[in-house]
């Protein structure tokens, strides 16, 4: 588990680094997830700007910044949905290789924020099974800076009708590797675990040394799932019913809900049409003494 890091948080090539949500009603939806999550938000363009772009965050700062809020680009007709955007090296080249691969990139490409510091430079794809997304080079916007705690982005799902085949798109794009070791639906990227433990994260391998090898890699799901390919995007919360509840009060709609064996998790829809996941960590008994006893260990 990762939480606020005390030193910038970077994405290697092929990890997903940021989501946002467009929709024409930024004011209702940061009232609906600031209720939900309490997050604080900043606006990131100037008075009289076309469109808003409202970044949230856990105090107010970029240190802390989780997701983003914003209204849609130009012409953009598409469903009201939060998207996931994947890092990469070299957006121009990334990109290319997307039509190669059977994808289509879906707008120009644009380098996003002010001129001589942006943002960073984005693409938008849309993968051979129809699943919109974003591809993304870091300039100033880093990516999620707080992950995993409650209240934060935990973790995006590409559900897909044909697994194999999506990984014949994204595995040369991004370079995942999947290993029946893992679990079903883990999308790892090697060395990123070694990332983490470089950077944010410098006692992930002690702490996951009961774990299949290569947990720590992993950076998406990709899951069999009826229906149009799809990214579905998951946010931890400490209690989800609790947090269910709360989303029902502001106008959200519960779709399912699930108990698994580590997480129970509640899928819904917000006010404004997107869906996403609330998942509630909620591990085996047997896990939780494990990790006591590697931390006594340490």
């Amino acid at each position: 588990m990762s939480d606020t890091p005390t030193t910038p948080r970077t994405y290697p090539h092929g990890v997903p680094s940021w989501i946002d949500l467009e929709t024409q009603d930024v004011d209702a939806a940061l009232d609906f997830y600031g209720e939900l999550f309490g997050w604080r938000f900043t606006e990131k363009l100037p008075p009289g700007a076309p469109g808003r772009y409202v970044v949230a965050s856990s105090d107010g700062t970029d240190a802390t910044a989780i997701a983003a809020v914003a209204t849609p680009a130009a012409g953009f007709d598409g469903e009201v949905a939060w998207h996931t955007y994947l890092a990469v090296d070299d957006v121009d080249d990334t990109a290319a290789r997307v039509a190669e691969l059977g994808g289509v990139v879906s707008s120009a490409l644009e380098d996003v924020g002010p001129p001589g510091r942006p943002a960073g430079r984005m693409a938008r794809i849309v993968d051979p099974q129809g699943a919109p997304g974003r591809l993304w080079q870091a300039g100033t916007r880093l990516g999620a800076q707080t992950t995993n705690a409650p209240d934060t982005w935990n973790f995006s799902n590409l559900l897909t009708p044909d697994v194999d085949a999506a990984l014949r798109f994204y595995g040369p794009l991004l370079g995942w590797e999947r290993t029946d070791d893992l679990g079903a639906g883990m999308a790892r990227v090697p060395g990123y675990g070694d990332h983490l433990a470089r950077t944010v994260d410098p006692g992930i391998h002690e702490r996951q040394a009961f774990v299949p090898s290569g947990f720590a890699d992993v950076v998406a799901g990709v899951l069999r799932a009826a229906g149009p390919a799809r990214w579905s995007v998951a946010f931890a919360v400490s209690d989800r019913d609790a947090s269910v509840t709360a989303a029902q009060r502001s106008g959200a709609t519960v779709l399912a809900t699930e108990d698994g064996e580590w997480s129970k998790e509640a899928t819904i829809r917000d006010p404004f049409g997107a869906e996403l996941v609330l998942a509630q960590f909620d591990p085996p008994e047997s896990f939780l003494e494990a990790e006591s006893e590697a931390e006594n260990q340490a």
